[in-house]
Protein backbone atom coordinates (compact mmCIF):
# COMPACT_ATOMS: atom_id res chain seq x y z
CA UNK A 1 0.00 0.00 0.00
CA UNK A 2 1.43 3.35 -1.07
CA UNK A 3 0.78 6.09 1.49
CA UNK A 4 2.42 9.53 1.48
CA UNK A 5 5.27 10.00 3.92
CA UNK A 6 3.30 12.37 6.13
CA UNK A 7 0.37 9.94 6.36
CA UNK A 8 2.74 7.15 7.34
CA UNK A 9 4.20 9.37 10.05
CA UNK A 10 0.71 10.15 11.36
CA UNK A 11 -0.23 6.48 11.19
CA UNK A 12 2.79 5.51 13.29
CA UNK A 13 1.72 8.02 15.96
CA UNK A 14 -1.83 6.63 15.90
CA UNK A 15 -0.51 3.07 16.24
CA UNK A 16 1.32 4.08 19.42
CA UNK A 17 -1.82 5.68 20.83
CA UNK A 18 -4.00 2.68 19.94
CA UNK A 19 -1.42 0.32 21.47
CA UNK A 20 -1.47 2.31 24.71
CA UNK A 21 -5.27 2.04 24.76
CA UNK A 22 -4.87 -1.74 24.43
CA UNK A 23 -2.58 -1.97 27.44
CA UNK A 24 0.89 -1.89 25.86
CA UNK A 25 3.46 0.29 27.58
CA UNK A 26 5.59 1.00 24.50
CA UNK A 27 5.70 0.44 20.76
CA UNK A 28 8.63 0.78 18.39
CA UNK A 29 9.10 0.26 14.67
CA UNK A 30 12.10 -1.37 12.99
CA UNK A 31 13.21 -2.74 9.67
CA UNK A 32 13.33 -6.54 9.42
CA UNK A 33 17.09 -6.60 8.73
CA UNK A 34 18.90 -8.81 11.25
CA UNK A 35 22.47 -8.81 9.98
CA UNK A 36 24.50 -8.80 13.22
CA UNK A 37 21.89 -10.60 15.29
CA UNK A 38 21.61 -13.27 12.64
CA UNK A 39 25.36 -13.77 12.61
CA UNK A 40 25.42 -14.09 16.42
CA UNK A 41 22.65 -16.69 16.30
CA UNK A 42 24.50 -18.78 13.73
CA UNK A 43 27.68 -18.63 15.82
CA UNK A 44 25.72 -19.64 18.94
CA UNK A 45 24.20 -22.59 17.08
CA UNK A 46 27.59 -23.63 15.74
CA UNK A 47 28.88 -23.80 19.31
CA UNK A 48 26.04 -26.17 20.23
CA UNK A 49 24.67 -23.89 22.95
CA UNK A 50 21.04 -24.53 21.95
CA UNK A 51 20.81 -27.86 23.86
CA UNK A 52 18.30 -30.12 22.09
CA UNK A 53 16.28 -27.29 20.55
CA UNK A 54 17.18 -28.58 17.11
CA UNK A 55 14.38 -26.64 15.48
CA UNK A 56 16.47 -23.52 15.99
CA UNK A 57 19.19 -24.89 13.73
CA UNK A 58 16.68 -26.28 11.24
CA UNK A 59 14.85 -22.97 10.95
CA UNK A 60 17.83 -20.62 11.27
CA UNK A 61 17.42 -19.29 7.73
CA UNK A 62 13.85 -18.26 8.56
CA UNK A 63 14.61 -16.98 12.05
CA UNK A 64 17.22 -14.59 10.72
CA UNK A 65 15.04 -13.30 7.88
CA UNK A 66 11.59 -12.00 8.89
CA UNK A 67 10.82 -11.19 5.26
CA UNK A 68 11.07 -14.91 4.51
CA UNK A 69 8.67 -15.72 7.34
CA UNK A 70 6.10 -13.23 6.04
CA UNK A 71 6.86 -12.34 2.41
CA UNK A 72 6.59 -8.66 1.74
CA UNK A 73 7.57 -7.60 5.24
CA UNK A 74 9.01 -4.09 5.27
CA UNK A 75 8.64 -3.20 8.94
CA UNK A 76 8.26 -4.82 12.34
CA UNK A 77 5.95 -3.17 14.88
CA UNK A 78 7.32 -4.29 18.24
CA UNK A 79 5.30 -3.86 21.44
CA UNK A 80 5.99 -4.55 25.10
CA UNK A 81 3.70 -5.12 28.06
CA UNK A 82 4.68 -5.13 31.75
CA UNK A 83 3.71 -8.28 33.65
CA UNK A 84 5.02 -8.02 37.22
CA UNK A 85 2.19 -7.72 39.74
CA UNK A 86 2.26 -5.92 43.08
CA UNK A 87 -0.09 -8.52 44.57
CA UNK A 88 2.30 -11.42 43.94
CA UNK A 89 4.53 -12.60 46.74
CA UNK A 90 7.98 -11.11 46.07
CA UNK A 91 10.35 -13.66 44.57
CA UNK A 92 12.77 -13.02 47.42
CA UNK A 93 10.15 -14.40 49.84
CA UNK A 94 9.87 -17.61 47.83
CA UNK A 95 13.63 -17.94 47.55
CA UNK A 96 13.86 -17.82 51.34
CA UNK A 97 11.25 -20.56 51.81
CA UNK A 98 12.63 -23.72 50.18
CA UNK A 99 9.50 -25.73 50.96
CA UNK A 100 7.47 -23.54 48.60
CA UNK A 101 7.41 -23.60 44.80
CA UNK A 102 9.16 -20.84 42.91
CA UNK A 103 7.41 -20.15 39.59
CA UNK A 104 8.78 -17.51 37.21
CA UNK A 105 6.90 -14.23 37.57
CA UNK A 106 5.54 -14.23 34.02
CA UNK A 107 3.90 -17.64 34.55
CA UNK A 108 1.92 -16.87 37.71
CA UNK A 109 -1.21 -15.79 35.86
CA UNK A 110 -2.79 -16.32 32.48
CA UNK A 111 -0.72 -17.50 29.52
CA UNK A 112 0.78 -14.34 28.01
CA UNK A 113 0.14 -15.60 24.48
CA UNK A 114 -3.56 -15.33 25.25
CA UNK A 115 -3.14 -11.78 26.50
CA UNK A 116 -0.82 -10.17 23.96
CA UNK A 117 -1.86 -11.91 20.74
CA UNK A 118 -5.54 -10.84 20.74
CA UNK A 119 -4.54 -7.27 21.53
CA UNK A 120 -2.00 -7.13 18.74
CA UNK A 121 -4.69 -8.49 16.45
CA UNK A 122 -7.01 -5.70 17.61
CA UNK A 123 -4.23 -3.20 16.91
CA UNK A 124 -3.86 -4.54 13.37
CA UNK A 125 -7.63 -4.40 12.90
CA UNK A 126 -7.68 -0.75 13.92
CA UNK A 127 -5.00 -0.04 11.34
CA UNK A 128 -7.02 -1.77 8.61
CA UNK A 129 -10.14 0.14 9.63
CA UNK A 130 -8.19 3.37 9.27
CA UNK A 131 -6.37 2.75 5.99
CA UNK A 132 -7.96 -0.31 4.44
CA UNK A 133 -6.52 -3.82 3.96
CA UNK A 134 -2.77 -4.23 4.38
CA UNK A 135 -0.35 -7.15 4.73
CA UNK A 136 0.56 -8.27 8.22
CA UNK A 137 0.98 -11.19 10.62
CA UNK A 138 1.00 -11.20 14.42
CA UNK A 139 3.59 -13.04 16.51
CA UNK A 140 3.92 -13.57 20.27
CA UNK A 141 6.86 -15.90 20.91
CA UNK A 142 5.10 -18.26 18.53
CA UNK A 143 7.14 -18.50 15.35
CA UNK A 144 10.62 -18.16 13.85
CA UNK A 145 11.01 -14.51 14.85
CA UNK A 146 13.94 -13.01 16.78
CA UNK A 147 11.78 -10.82 18.94
CA UNK A 148 14.48 -9.41 21.23
CA UNK A 149 16.87 -8.19 18.49
CA UNK A 150 13.91 -6.72 16.60
CA UNK A 151 12.68 -4.98 19.77
CA UNK A 152 16.19 -3.65 20.33
CA UNK A 153 16.24 -2.23 16.81
CA UNK A 154 12.82 -0.71 17.45
CA UNK A 155 14.15 1.18 20.46
CA UNK A 156 12.34 -0.78 23.19
CA UNK A 157 15.54 -1.56 25.06
CA UNK A 158 18.85 -3.34 24.70
CA UNK A 159 19.77 -6.99 25.05
CA UNK A 160 21.57 -7.29 28.36
CA UNK A 161 24.38 -9.62 29.31
CA UNK A 162 21.75 -12.17 30.44
CA UNK A 163 20.26 -12.04 26.88
CA UNK A 164 16.98 -10.49 28.07
CA UNK A 165 15.76 -7.10 26.88
CA UNK A 166 16.30 -4.22 29.33
CA UNK A 167 14.75 -0.76 29.28
CA UNK A 168 16.13 2.25 31.19
CA UNK A 169 12.69 3.27 32.48
CA UNK A 170 11.03 -0.15 32.78
CA UNK A 171 13.70 -2.70 33.65
CA UNK A 172 13.03 -6.11 32.11
CA UNK A 173 9.78 -7.39 33.63
CA UNK A 174 7.87 -7.18 30.36
CA UNK A 175 6.77 -9.37 27.45
CA UNK A 176 7.10 -8.77 23.72
CA UNK A 177 4.95 -9.18 20.65
CA UNK A 178 5.28 -8.20 17.01
CA UNK A 179 3.34 -7.34 13.90
CA UNK A 180 5.25 -8.01 10.69
CA UNK A 181 3.81 -5.70 8.04
CA UNK A 182 4.25 -4.44 4.50
CA UNK A 183 3.62 -0.82 5.58
CA UNK A 184 6.79 1.30 5.11
CA UNK A 185 6.35 3.12 8.42
CA UNK A 186 9.06 5.45 9.75
CA UNK A 187 11.50 3.52 11.93
CA UNK A 188 12.73 4.31 15.42
CA UNK A 189 16.32 4.64 16.56
CA UNK A 190 17.81 1.48 18.11
CA UNK A 191 18.33 1.49 21.85
CA UNK A 192 21.82 1.95 23.26
CA UNK A 193 23.43 -0.58 25.58
CA UNK A 194 23.62 0.49 29.24
CA UNK A 195 25.02 -2.63 30.94
CA UNK A 196 28.43 -1.02 31.33
CA UNK A 197 30.80 -3.03 33.52
CA UNK A 198 27.96 -4.59 35.55
CA UNK A 199 28.01 -8.38 35.71
CA UNK A 200 25.39 -8.92 38.43
CA UNK A 201 23.26 -11.18 36.24
CA UNK A 202 26.22 -13.41 35.39
CA UNK A 203 27.12 -13.84 39.06
CA UNK A 204 23.49 -14.48 40.04
CA UNK A 205 22.82 -17.38 37.66
CA UNK A 206 22.51 -20.49 39.87
CA UNK A 207 23.79 -22.89 37.21
CA UNK A 208 26.39 -20.69 35.53
CA UNK A 209 24.36 -20.64 32.31
CA UNK A 210 25.59 -17.16 31.31
CA UNK A 211 28.99 -18.40 30.22
CA UNK A 212 30.12 -14.98 28.95
CA UNK A 213 28.50 -11.57 28.59
CA UNK A 214 25.60 -11.93 26.12
CA UNK A 215 26.19 -15.69 25.74
CA UNK A 216 23.75 -18.18 27.27
CA UNK A 217 24.28 -21.94 27.40
CA UNK A 218 20.70 -23.15 27.08
CA UNK A 219 21.64 -26.59 28.38
CA UNK A 220 22.48 -25.06 31.77
CA UNK A 221 19.63 -22.54 31.91
CA UNK A 222 16.95 -23.32 34.49
CA UNK A 223 14.23 -21.91 32.25
CA UNK A 224 15.20 -24.38 29.53
CA UNK A 225 15.73 -27.27 31.96
CA UNK A 226 12.32 -26.91 33.61
CA UNK A 227 10.24 -26.04 30.53
CA UNK A 228 11.60 -26.83 27.07
CA UNK A 229 13.66 -29.81 28.19
CA UNK A 230 11.52 -32.96 28.02
CA UNK A 231 14.11 -35.39 29.39
CA UNK A 232 15.99 -35.76 32.66
CA UNK A 233 17.55 -32.74 34.32
CA UNK A 234 21.32 -33.32 34.50
CA UNK A 235 22.04 -34.66 37.96
CA UNK A 236 24.95 -32.30 38.54
CA UNK A 237 22.66 -29.31 38.04
CA UNK A 238 19.73 -30.48 40.16
CA UNK A 239 20.95 -29.08 43.50
CA UNK A 240 21.33 -25.63 41.91
CA UNK A 241 17.65 -25.56 40.94
CA UNK A 242 16.65 -25.15 44.57
CA UNK A 243 12.87 -24.71 44.67
CA UNK A 244 12.55 -23.37 41.11
CA UNK A 245 9.87 -25.49 39.45
CA UNK A 246 9.03 -23.47 36.33
CA UNK A 247 11.46 -21.00 34.84
CA UNK A 248 13.90 -18.76 36.66
CA UNK A 249 14.00 -15.06 37.60
CA UNK A 250 17.46 -14.79 39.19
CA UNK A 251 19.22 -12.83 36.46
CA UNK A 252 16.39 -10.30 36.33
CA UNK A 253 16.23 -10.00 40.11
CA UNK A 254 19.92 -9.16 40.11
CA UNK A 255 19.68 -6.51 37.39
CA UNK A 256 19.93 -3.00 38.88
CA UNK A 257 17.79 -1.57 36.08
CA UNK A 258 14.77 -3.35 37.52
CA UNK A 259 14.55 -0.75 40.27
CA UNK A 260 12.72 1.22 37.55
CA UNK A 261 10.30 -1.60 36.67
CA UNK A 262 6.60 -0.79 36.86
CA UNK A 263 3.89 -3.05 38.25
CA UNK A 264 1.23 -4.22 35.82
CA UNK A 265 -2.43 -3.33 36.26
CA UNK A 266 -3.48 -6.23 34.01
CA UNK A 267 -5.70 -8.55 36.05
CA UNK A 268 -4.77 -11.48 33.80
CA UNK A 269 -1.22 -11.40 35.15
CA UNK A 270 -2.41 -11.76 38.76
CA UNK A 271 -1.36 -15.06 40.39
CA UNK A 272 -3.76 -17.97 39.91
CA UNK A 273 -4.26 -20.92 42.26
CA UNK A 274 -1.94 -19.24 44.76
CA UNK A 275 0.92 -20.17 42.44
CA UNK A 276 3.10 -17.42 43.89
CA UNK A 277 3.27 -19.20 47.26
CA UNK A 278 2.20 -22.83 46.86
CA UNK A 279 3.66 -25.64 48.95
CA UNK A 280 5.85 -28.11 47.07
CA UNK A 281 4.21 -31.01 48.88
CA UNK A 282 0.71 -29.83 47.99
CA UNK A 283 1.57 -29.35 44.31
CA UNK A 284 3.25 -32.77 44.15
CA UNK A 285 0.02 -34.32 45.36
CA UNK A 286 -2.03 -33.07 42.40
CA UNK A 287 -3.17 -35.87 40.11
CA UNK A 288 -3.24 -35.17 36.39
CA UNK A 289 -6.91 -34.18 36.35
CA UNK A 290 -6.30 -31.64 39.11
CA UNK A 291 -3.21 -30.35 37.37
CA UNK A 292 -5.10 -29.90 34.11
CA UNK A 293 -7.89 -28.07 35.91
CA UNK A 294 -5.61 -25.82 37.93
CA UNK A 295 -3.28 -24.93 35.04
CA UNK A 296 -5.99 -24.25 32.46
CA UNK A 297 -4.97 -21.15 30.50
CA UNK A 298 -1.56 -21.08 32.21
CA UNK A 299 1.89 -21.15 30.58
CA UNK A 300 2.77 -23.89 33.08
CA UNK A 301 1.06 -26.30 30.69
CA UNK A 302 4.17 -26.05 28.48
CA UNK A 303 6.11 -28.26 30.89
CA UNK A 304 3.61 -31.12 30.62
CA UNK A 305 2.38 -33.02 33.65
CA UNK A 306 5.40 -35.34 33.71
CA UNK A 307 7.82 -32.42 33.40
CA UNK A 308 6.00 -30.60 36.18
CA UNK A 309 6.32 -33.60 38.52
CA UNK A 310 9.97 -34.00 37.52
CA UNK A 311 10.64 -30.38 38.49
CA UNK A 312 8.78 -30.72 41.77
CA UNK A 313 10.66 -33.91 42.63
CA UNK A 314 13.96 -32.07 42.22
CA UNK A 315 12.70 -29.18 44.35
CA UNK A 316 11.56 -31.63 47.04
CA UNK A 317 15.00 -33.24 46.92
CA UNK A 318 16.45 -29.80 47.64
CA UNK A 319 13.89 -28.96 50.36
CA UNK A 320 14.58 -29.41 54.08
CA UNK A 321 13.83 -32.95 55.22
CA UNK A 322 10.49 -33.41 56.92
CA UNK A 323 7.96 -36.22 57.28
CA UNK A 324 5.70 -34.45 54.78
CA UNK A 325 8.42 -34.18 52.14
CA UNK A 326 9.46 -37.83 52.58
CA UNK A 327 5.84 -39.03 52.45
CA UNK A 328 5.15 -37.03 49.28
CA UNK A 329 8.18 -38.51 47.54
CA UNK A 330 7.48 -42.05 48.75
CA UNK A 331 3.94 -41.79 47.36
CA UNK A 332 5.40 -41.38 43.87
CA UNK A 333 8.25 -43.88 44.16
CA UNK A 334 6.31 -46.14 41.77
CA UNK A 335 5.00 -43.40 39.47
CA UNK A 336 4.02 -44.71 35.99
CA UNK A 337 6.49 -42.27 34.40
CA UNK A 338 10.11 -43.43 34.32
CA UNK A 339 11.14 -39.78 34.11
CA UNK A 340 9.31 -38.95 37.33
CA UNK A 341 10.54 -42.10 39.11
CA UNK A 342 14.16 -41.27 38.33
CA UNK A 343 13.91 -37.83 39.87
CA UNK A 344 11.89 -39.07 42.85
CA UNK A 345 14.55 -41.68 43.67
CA UNK A 346 17.25 -39.03 43.37
CA UNK A 347 15.30 -36.81 45.75
CA UNK A 348 14.83 -39.65 48.24
CA UNK A 349 18.56 -40.33 48.18
CA UNK A 350 19.11 -36.67 49.02
CA UNK A 351 17.05 -37.28 52.15
CA UNK A 352 18.88 -40.47 53.01
CA UNK A 353 16.08 -42.73 51.76
CA UNK A 354 17.78 -44.80 49.05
Amino acid sequence: MALPTEELRELAARIRAWAADLGFQQVGIATPALGQAGARLREWLARGLHADMHWLRERASLITNPAAVVPGTLRVISARMDYSRADAWPAQHIAAQPDRAWVARYALGRDYHRILRPRLQKLATRVSEAIGPFGYRVFVDSGPVMEKPLAEQAGLGWIGKHTNLVNTTAGSWFLLGEILTDLPLPVDAPAGNHCGSCSACISACPTGAIIAPYVLDAGRCISYLTIENKGPIPEALRPALGNRVFGCDDCQLACPWNKFAQFSAEADFAPRQGMDRQSLVDLFGWDEATWLECTAGSPIRRAGYGGWLRNLAVALGNAPSSPGVIAALEARRGDPSALVREHVLWALRRHGRA
